[in-house]
């Protein structure tokens, strides 16, 4: 290795380490034994409730696009072919509001936002799409250059082979969050998912409290040997579980005894 080779190399590439499911150490159970990911987070009513709030109040902000006039002011290039993209409809499919919204909550989530950018034959840009962040990595080439790995890969079939595609950045628009290096964010619910879990477990526990009349286990004593020990327990839980039959009157048979 020559002295030159050992001053100057590439720079490290950036990586994703709690972006989802491709870092699965990251994202696995949490300190309460629950497994926490981002889609699992959304079925707290906490997150999903700021992750609403601060997506849709985003999303409503007004969107304009400038250029700068010749006595150094501003004003709106309302003619401009990216104006309507932004403003109006960035793709056939949805509006700047449901786009922008789209986003935000990539970006709270996984703290990456993606999005494709679509190019005709002039190079103009005439559509953005949004990309899931869980199937973008982020890495550099051998001269340090970035570029972008998705997998189009099926999230409800695990087993299809997905196809990876290669985008250059000036394919994508990426707005990364909180992170070290400024290019990768890094994901809020990976970080605070040990409180997250903490929560899930809590919300479980009560609706299972709930769930039995609100008491606790007990345990039925038979003075002799019990034929079909399953069946008297579904019987029991069928007449006495759940919150609608908390505080009725049990009728125990056969020198039968319960104790909580």
């Amino acid at each position: 290795m020559s002295i030159l080779s050992g001053l100057f190399h590439s720079r490290d590439k950036p990586k994703n380490q709690t972006a989802g499911s491709r870092y699965t150490f990251f994202m696995g159970g949490s300190s309460s034994g629950k497994a926490v990911t981002e889609r699992s987070a959304m079925q707290m009513t906490a997150v999903y409730s700021c992750v609403r709030i601060l997506s849709e109040a985003v999303a409503g902000l007004p969107l304009h696009f400038y250029r700068y006039t010749d006595d150094g002011g501003k004003e709106k290039a309302i003619d401009h072919p990216l104006y309507s993209l932004l403003h109006d409809e960035p793709n056939p499919e949805m509006t700047s509001f449901i786009f922008r919204e789209t986003l935000m909550t990539h970006l709270l989530l996984w703290g990456n936002a993606y999005a494709q950018i679509i190019r005709n034959g002039k190079n103009e840009v005439v559509a953005l799409y949004p990309l899931m962040p869980n199937k973008m990595e982020v890495s550099r080439d051998k001269s340090g250059q970035l570029y972008y790995t998705y997998v189009t890969q099926p999230e409800e079939v695990r087993t299809m082979k997905g196809t990876v595609v290669y985008l250059r950045p000036s394919e994508v628009l990426h707005i990364p969050g909180l992170g070290f290096d400024g290019l990768v964010g890094y994901s809020p619910i990976a970080m605070a998912k040990n409180a997250i879990g903490m929560a899930i477990a809590c919300e479980e526990y009560g609706a299972k409290f709930f769930a039995n009349g609100a008491a606790p286990g007990g345990v039925l004593e038979h003075p002799g040997t019990i034929k079909d020990p399953q069946r008297v327990r579904e019987s029991w839980q069928s007449t006495f579980g759940g919150s609608g039959n908390s505080n009725k009157v049990a009728v125990l048979e056969e020198g039968m005894k319960y104790t909580p």
